[in-house]
């Protein structure tokens, strides 16, 4: 809930600032559904699967965007896995931690939070306006944010992971400027999404599992 009253304090921030006004808006889509994910995917040119690695078992989204063309910007985190595999490090964005450093930091610890919040001036920024009146409407559920990745030391890496989010949001940036480019890439992607397919599914299971059953 804190997530959400932040991305709608946020959006009422961005969306009446005059100066990007035509430059982008920040949305918070509610109760999405399946009438609303048809209108959501086919239009979308970034697909944006962004959990902590070894955090997510799988899911479909990412499966259905990739085969409407859009471009997966992602941490190597559950099915993006899977995607990536299918289309090769030329035609995603990935980002973040591997799952081996995520497991590492776990067992081992190592990592400080308050350390790259200290060391870090954009990092420090960003925490920062969590608390500092700089988002409207945010005392309490900044606050509860900001405690969670600097008390709590960042459960999730989200800090850990920033800085190279920025890096591949920059690159998305730049590869969607080559249109030649980001067409071919979308192309790659529609090509070889045929293996995620329901029919290639009930397929293998039935091969694999019903029809062994039968034996």
């Amino acid at each position: 809930k804190c997530i959400i009253k932040f991305i709608n304090s946020l959006a009422e921030k961005i969306n009446n600032d005059p100066r990007i006004d035509n430059k982008i808006k920040v949305v918070f889509i509610e109760n999405y559904d399946v009438s609303k994910a048809e209108l959501i995917i086919p239009a979308a040119d970034v697909s944006e699967q962004i959990s902590t690695t070894t955090k997510e078992a799988s899911g479909t989204g990412n499966m259905k965007l990739m085969m409407n063309g859009a471009i997966t910007l992602a941490t190597l985190d559950g099915a993006n896995i899977e995607i990536f595999d299918q289309v090769g490090e030329d035609n995603i964005v990935i980002f973040g931690l591997s799952a081996n450093e995520v497991l590492n930091y776990n067992k081992f610890g190592g990592y400080s939070a308050l350390d790259l919040y200290n060391s870090n001036r954009v990092i420090k920024r960003v925490v920062d306006d969590l608390v500092n009146g700089f988002i409207p409407n945010m005392e309490k559920e900044g606050r509860q944010i900001y405690d969670s990745l600097i008390t709590y030391n960042d459960e999730y890496f989200v800090l850990r992971d920033m800085e190279n989010y920025i890096e591949a949001q920059e690159k998305i940036d730049r590869l969607y400027k080559n249109k030649e480019k980001w067409n071919e890439m979308a192309l790659i992607n529609i090509a070889n999404s045929g293996v995620f397919s329901s029919d290639r599914t009930i397929a293998e299971y039935a091969e694999d599992i019903w029809f062994k059953g039968c034996e």
